[in-house]
């Protein structure tokens, strides 16, 4: 795999806030914000719509290899459609996709594919990519690379206050347990523990372990 100097990589387990991180680390280095989680979510509710149940792993390899997903960048990140669909955070982040996307994400052939369509992402130019793999497996060279990790009870509290149901132990156990791409902490990745900073706090965390001049 080639090193690609423009790309950070931040990762973390399910609410810890790597998200809203990567976001605004974006923002402030003039960098595209891809986040990878979406288009696994985008997956699982293509498979879903099909009436697939995401426990059927072989259901789902073969679901998913008629589906097509699409990464538009509007407004500096990078959006998520199925088949011409752009599918809204609603869709994204409804319970059953949350209850089914870890599944959906260990099928080792899904993973491939969209592992592959990440990096191309790369070909964008300069950008802040968030998952549960990126510093491990899609970017595993870049020397850009953070991991954001909170207490497995302020992650349920924070799922909970944003009206979700689904159980942060239970992905996590799922996501660091499949054997294709586990969730682990990558090799060389600066750990940040999120569990009671500011969003602000984290964010300049993450700058102030950047290189000063902008990413090219």
């Amino acid at each position: 795999m080639s090193f690609e100097p423009s790309v950070i990589t931040i990762d973390g387990p399910a609410a810890s806030g790597k998200s809203s991180v990567a976001r605004l680390v974006a923002q402030r280095r003039g960098a595209i914000y891809v986040n990878t989680g979406n288009m696994y979510r985008a997956m699982t509710w293509a498979v879903l719509q099909t009436g697939i149940d995401p426990h059927n792993a072989e259901a789902v390899r073969l679901a998913a290899e008629g589906i097509t997903l699409q990464s538009p960048v509007v407004d500096g990140q990078t959006q998520v459609a199925v088949n011409g669909h752009t599918l809204s955070q609603d869709d994204l982040n409804s319970d059953p996709v949350n209850r089914g996307v870890s599944l959906v994400a260990r099928v080792p052939e899904v993973r491939a594919r969209l592992v592959a369509d990440q990096r191309a992402l790369a070909d964008l130019g300069p950008l802040v990519m968030e998952g549960r793999d990126i510093g491990s497996v899609v970017f595993p060279d870049s020397p850009l690379k953070f991991y954001i990790d909170a207490s497995e009870e302020v992650r349920s509290a924070r799922r909970r206050a944003q009206g979700h149901t689904d159980q942060v132990a239970e992905r996590d156990r799922l996501d660091s347990t499949r054997k294709t791409s586990p969730l682990v902490v990558p090799d060389g990745a600066i750990v940040i523990d999120n569990s009671h900073l500011t969003l602000e706090g984290a964010v300049q965390a993450v700058l102030d372990a950047l290189p000063a001049s902008p990413l090219t």
